[in-house]
């Protein structure tokens, strides 16, 4: 039967209870944990989200009515506990904060009373995802989860601390936007009041943030919530929080002097680790040509190798036709792997197919520095030392090379570096490694929509050396954009962005929007532009998955209070659901469901 509390105030969370502490009367409340009935005492641990603390019960001491109600305990019982604190009268137990001290119980109320849990209340638990999260308020009490949570409450203390004494102010933007799909898809909400009309939920506070910097704010920040309607991964969610923010009057090197300098601070006040500044950084063409990817983890080596140039003309039709075609080869020395079993081999070159590659061209470099090869047959011995040495072979190693656009090959190398990386512990997961990847490309090509898109967003600065070639060679031209890179994740992005009338014009022209489309989209940024517009630049940062890596979480869903799965729905909630036909008369919608003939 539960109790009422009436009359009892906590006085302390269970690990603020010290050994300073013994002799003093405490009142603590929480879950019960574990309990032990050894016959004369019962012993629980007593748990609240700052760990554990243990009660004894003795019956002389807390009575024969009280004792009876001890026996009753289980699993999750919410409690409240008066009684006095005392050194262990049991061995000290060193794993625990509380481990050399415990309360004896006086006064007992049970609260609340409760099923035996679908699992454990545990740290590391091997438990269903589906299952700790269709009872995610279960879940949520596990002490690993909760540290999780905690660390991200005082890092986004750590950030407002931050951000307000450099002079950003804290301002909220509107969470139902116009819908402007360009990149990922928009979450559409339907208007009552205008039927047949849409807000968006934001994808980002972009627009914003910019008209703030017009509005003469000058420094913004905020903790923004921001959603996108894609397929998930590990870490990705349909809505994220990202930590966004804009200046005025400032160029790419005032920008990152703010992020290092937070990420400095977050690092050390939150976890201790002292991040080394200046921060490295690299263009994106070196992070490509190296690491095969625009997010390098550059806690290991296994760099890529251009190789072009000694295997062009060569007797290997693969290498020889894919620069013929204008294409690259390129190749990684995986240290003393060449003792790798065929089928390892194997598994490696379906593993590239499966990233873009037609295939994965393979040599060992035997101890008696022969070759076992894939392709040596097509080439001569000459060729094939030439081919050895500009990769470094040495005895031992294992050499994987993919020729392909450059694009493809590099990226597939990259995904297979980091593959090979993570199964022969190549770094330290320990280690933060952090890095500026600059210079982007201000466009990409899409082979689906036959055009330039803009690689971050159309309100990108080029650099100004570049300018006259964003009419006429737009694929060469580089923006003023920056990520921040940890350990192969992006964290975060920004640039500078468009101020003139004249150049976000070329831009939009370069993207193939005609006049009147661009005004369509995005009109109420283009007329505020048209009073008075100060430079500006920003950047926005990914709360979640920094908050991940910093805990060393295998997703973003650890570090989440209540996260998706993979198809975007609430296993707790059951959210997405249908909604009656009322609701949907009222928003002027009706919902046809396509059937398979």
């Amino acid at each position: 039967m539960a109790e009422a509390m009436t009359g009892l105030h906590r006085s302390h969370r269970c690990t603020e209870v010290t050994s300073d502490m013994v002799g003093q009367k405490v009142t603590l409340m929480g879950w019960v944990q574990k309990r032990r009935n050894l016959g004369s005492l019962i012993f629980v641990d007593l748990r609240d989200r700052s760990g554990l603390m243990q009660i004894v019960f003795d019956e002389p001491v807390i009575g024969s009515e009280g004792f009876e109600k001890a026996e009753s305990l289980r699993s999750e019982f919410v409690i409240a506990v008066v009684g006095t604190v005392q050194k262990r009268s049991a061995a000290v137990n060193e794993n625990l904060k509380t481990g050399d001290i415990e309360v004896a119980a006086e006064n007992l109320r049970i609260l609340s009373e409760s099923k035996t849990p679908p699992f454990p209340i545990e740290e590391g638990i091997s438990t269903k995802d589906e299952v700790r999260l269709k009872y995610r308020y279960l879940d949520l009490r596990r002490p690993d989860i909760q540290k999780n949570l905690m660390l991200r409450s005082k890092v986004c203390g750590i950030i407002r601390d931050f951000m307000l004494k450099e002079g950003f102010l804290e301002i909220e933007t509107p969470i139902l936007q116009k819908s402007t799909p360009e990149g990922a898809r928009d979450y559409l909400v339907p208007s009552r009041i205008h039927p047949g009309s849409f807000y968006a939920l934001p994808q980002s506070p972009q627009l914003f943030k910019q008209l703030l910097m017009c509005s003469g704010y000058d420094r913004y920040f905020q903790i923004a919530r921001c959603f996108r309607d894609e397929d998930l991964r590990a870490d990705r969610q349909p809505e994220f929080t990202q930590v966004d923010m804009e200046m005025s009057f400032v160029d790419v090197d005032d920008v990152i002097d703010v992020n290092e300098r937070l990420l400095a601070r977050v690092f050390s006040e939150a976890i201790g680790v002292e991040v080394p500044l200046p921060i490295p950084r690299m263009t994106w063409q070196e992070a490509m040509d190296r690491f095969g990817s625009d997010k390098p983890d550059i806690r290991f080596g296994m760099e890529l190798t251009d190789v072009s140039d000694v295997v062009a003309g060569c007797g290997f039709g693969v290498f020889s036709g894919a620069i013929a075609d204008g294409g690259t080869v390129r190749g990684i020395n995986v240290k003393g792997q060449a003792k790798m079993p065929r089928k390892k081999i194997d598994k490696l070159v379906e593993f590239a197919r499966s990233c873009g590659a037609k295939g994965l061209a393979y040599v060992c470099v035997n101890e008696d520095g022969s070759y076992k090869s894939s392709f040596a047959k097509f080439m001569t011995e000459e060729e094939m030392d030439r081919l050895v040495q500009k990769m470094d072979g040495q005895p031992g190693d294992l050499l994987l090379f993919a020729a392909d656009r450059f694009k493809t090959a590099v990226e597939v190398l990259g995904a297979l570096r980091l593959n090979l990386a993570k199964e022969l512990e190549l770094y330290d997961p320990s280690e933060f490694a952090f890095l500026w990847v600059v210079d982007f490309p201000q466009f990409e090509w899409s082979d689906e929509q036959n055009r330039y898109l803009a690689m971050h967003h159309p309100f990108t600065m080029p650099y100004e050396e570049d300018l006259p070639m964003l009419l006429t060679d737009p694929g060469k031209v580089r923006a003023k954009a920056y990520d921040i890179v940890l350990n192969g994740c992006e964290l975060g992005g920004g640039s500078v962005r468009i101020h003139q009338d004249d150049v976000q014009e070329k831009m939009f022209e370069a993207l193939g929007f005609t006049v009147e489309e661009a005004h369509d989209r995005f009109g109420f940024l283009l007329d505020a532009f048209s009073y008075g517009v100060p430079p500006h630049a920003g950047l926005a940062f990914g709360l979640d998955r920094m908050i991940m890596l910093m805990t060393g979480a295998d997703s973003i869903r650890d570090v989440i209070a209540f996260p998706k799965v993979k198809d975007a729905s609430d296993l707790m909630t059951e959210a997405p659901t249908p909604v009656d036909d009322k609701q949907l008369e009222e928003l002027s919608l009706k919902v046809v469901i396509e059937t398979e003939e």
